[in-house]
């Protein structure tokens, strides 16, 4: 599972792409994770962390 947060799990989000005909076909909403070096349990270490994390200030970088 590599397009997962290790801070708030946050992954894929599985739906329907609705074009202007309403014609559905499915799509895939992938988060914004980035390789990061931070603090983690008293190491630093190198995690997967969407943006939506490193903006709210949940990791130490290191």
């Amino acid at each position: 599972m590599a397009r997962v947060c290790s801070i708030c799990g946050r992954g894929p989000d599985h739906g329907n792409a609705v074009s202007h005909s309403n014609r559905h076909t499915k799509r895939v909403r992938l988060p914004n994770v980035q390789r990061v070096r931070a603090v983690q349990g008293g190491r630093r270490r190198r995690i997967r962390v969407c943006t939506r994390c490193l903006r709210a200030g949940k990791v130490q970088k290191a």
